[in-house]
C-alpha cells in the first residue's frame, strides 16, 4: 500500500471505531499509531513520532486558557451568576408572549459572555429555567429544547473555548475570532427570541397552549442591580481587558477565575466543599479536552505523513468545483460529522485536514472560523449524539422528558442555526466588521 492509501484506510478504520463505540481520542491515537507504523515500517519510530507530538501539542503556553476558562465557567455556575442572569432577563421580557422562553434565550447569551462552555450553560439552565418553564404552562418538550438550543451561544459568544481552538489550531488571533463571534452570536441570539417568540403565537401547541406571566415577584431597580452587576463587572473585566489590550487570553482567564472567586466569596456562595468540586470538575473536563487534543494532533500529523491532505486539496482544485463547492461540502460533512462526535473531535479533525485546501483559495481564516464553529455547534443539537441535550437529560429531575422528547424540542433551534450559518456564509461583514 502507498502513504497515500493507507491515510485513506485509517480514515475509514476510524470512522468504523467510532460507530463501534470507541472513544474517539482513543481511536484517534491507534489509527495514527498504526498509519504511522504502516508509513515508515517501524513501530518503535512511530512510537517516538507520537510521543514528540503530544509533548510538542500540550507543552504549549497557550494551551493554559483550556483549564483556565473551564474553571471561570465552573465557578460562574456554583456562584450563582447564571440564576441572577435568569432573574434579570425574566424580569425583562415577563410581558412578552413566550417572556419565560425570550429569558431562558437572554440568560444564556449572558451566562455565554463569561463562560465560553456549552455544557455549563446548558447544565445550569436546566436545574434553573426547565422547572419554572413548566410551571407556567410550557410544554416539557419546548423548555428542554430552548434551554438546549440556547446553551449553543456558549461557543459561539466570547469568550469561547471552541474558537481558542481554533486559534491555536490555525495560528490565528484570539482576539480577533473573539471579536469576529460577537456579531454573529448576537444575531443568533436573537433569531432565537424571534423564533420563541413566533412559536408563541403561531405553534402554541408545541410551545404550550395555556402560558401564565411570571408576575408573582417584581424586582425593583434596586434588586435587579444587585443580581445584575456582578455579571456586568465580570464581563468588562474579562472581555473589556482583552479588547483594550491590558491582558492575553492567557491571562484574561485567570483574572476572570479570580473575579468569580472573589465574587462567590463575598457572595458566600463559594464554600470550601463546592470549590473542591468545582477543582475536581476542571480537571476532568480539562482532562477530556487536553486528551483529545493530543489525539487530533497525532492523527494529523499522521495525515500529514501520508500525503492525504496535499492529495485532497489537489483534487478540490482539478475538481474545478470553486470556492462555494468546496466551504459548502465542508460545511455539509461537519454538521453530518456532528450525528457521532463531539464538536471539540469535530474541529481537531477536520480544520487540519482541510487548512492546506482552503489556504490556497484565499480564504479569511477568521471568517472560516466562525462557520466552522456554527456549523460544528449544530451538532451538537442533532441525535444521535448531540452532547448538550445527553447533558440535559443527565441533568433533568424528571423521568417524564424523554431523551428523544429534548432532540425534538431542540430541532427548531437547530434550523434556526442553520439560516444564521447561511447568513454568515453569504454576508461574511457579519464576522470582519469589528475588526477592521
Amino acid at each position: 500500500m502507498t502513504s497515500f492509501e493507507i491515510g485513506l484506510a485509517t480514515l475509514g478504520a476510524m470512522m468504523v471505531l467510532v460507530y463501534a463505540g470507541l472513544w474517539v481520542p482513543i481511536a484517534l491515537m491507534l489509527c495514527s499509531y498504526v498509519g504511522v507504523w504502516m508509513i515508515k515500517g517501524s513501530p518503535l519510530l512511530a512510537g517516538k513520532l507520537l510521543a514528540l507530538a503530544a509533548s510538542e501539542t500540550i507543552s504549549s503556553y497557550f494551551f493554559g486558557v483550556v483549564p483556565l476558562f473551564v474553571l471561570m465557567g465552573f465557578l460562574v455556575s456554583v456562584s450563582g451568576l447564571g440564576r441572577d442572569a435568569y432573574d434579570v432577563a425574566n424580569q425583562l421580557f415577563r410581558r412578552v408572549k413566550g417572556g419565560l422562553g425570550v429569558s431562558t434565550v437572554a440568560a444564556n447569551a449572558i451566562f455565554a459572555a463569561i463562560t465560553g462552555i456549552s455544557i455549563a450553560s446548558a447544565a445550569v439552565f436546566t436545574r434553573i429555567a426547565v422547572p419554572e418553564m413548566v410551571r407556567h404552562g410550557y410544554t416539557g418538550k419546548f423548555s428542554v429544547g430552548v434551554v438546549a438550543g440556547s446553551s449553543v451561544l456558549g461557543m459561539l459568544i466570547p469568550p469561547s473555548l471552541l474558537l481558542i481552538l481554533y486559534g491555536l489550531l490555525t495560528e490565528q488571533s484570539v482576539g480577533d475570532l473573539f471579536l469576529a463571534g460577537v456579531l454573529p452570536g448576537i444575531l443568533l441570539a436573537i433569531v432565537f427570541a424571534g423564533g420563541v417568540i413566533s412559536m408563541a403565537y403561531f405553534w402554541p401547541s408545541f410551545i404550550g397552549e395555556n402560558l401564565s406571566e411570571d408576575t408573582e415577584h417584581d424586582m425593583g431597580s434596586a434588586e435587579m442591580a444587585k443580581k445584575g452587576l456582578p455579571i456586568l463587572a465580570l464581563i468588562l473585566l474579562v472581555l473589556g481587558g482583552i479588547y483594550a489590550g491590558v491582558f492575553t487570553p492567557i491571562e484574561a482567564g485567570a483574572v476572570g477565575c479570580l473575579g468569580a472567586i472573589i465574587i462567590g466569596l463575598f457572595r458566600r456562595s463559594l464554600t470550601l466543599s463546592n470549590f473542591w468540586e468545582v477543582l475536581t470538575d476542571t480537571g476532568l473536563v480539562t482532562a477530556s479536552v487536553c486528551f483529545l487534543i493530543i489525539a487530533a494532533q497525532m492523527y494529523s500529523r499522521m495525515l500529514a505523513l501520508s500525503g492525504v491532505p496535499q492529495e485532497f486539496g489537489v483534487f478540490v482544485a482539478t475538481a474545478d468545483i470553486g470556492f462555494w463547492g468546496v466551504i459548502i461540502a465542508y460545511v455539509v460533512l461537519l454538521i453530518v460529522m456532528g450525528t457521532i462526535l463531539d464538536s471539540s473531535s469535530i474541529m481537531l479533525i477536520m480544520v487540519p485536514l482541510m487548512l492546506p485546501v482552503i489556504q490556497p483559495l484565499g480564504v479569511d481564516l477568521v471568517w472560516f472560523g466562525i462557520v466552522t464553529v456554527i456549523a460544528v455547534e449544530i451538532g451538537l443539537l442533532t441525535p444521535p449524539f448531540g452532547i448538550s441535550v445527553f447533558v440535559i437529560k443527565s441533568t433533568l429531575d424528571d423521568d417524564s422528558i424523554s431523551l428523544g422528547e429534548i432532540f425534538r424540542g431542540a430541532a427548531p433551534f437547530a434550523l434556526m442555526m442553520v439560516v444564521v450559518l447561511l447568513a454568515v456564509l453569504v454576508y461574511p461583514p457579519l464576522t470582519t466588521a469589528l475588526i477592521q
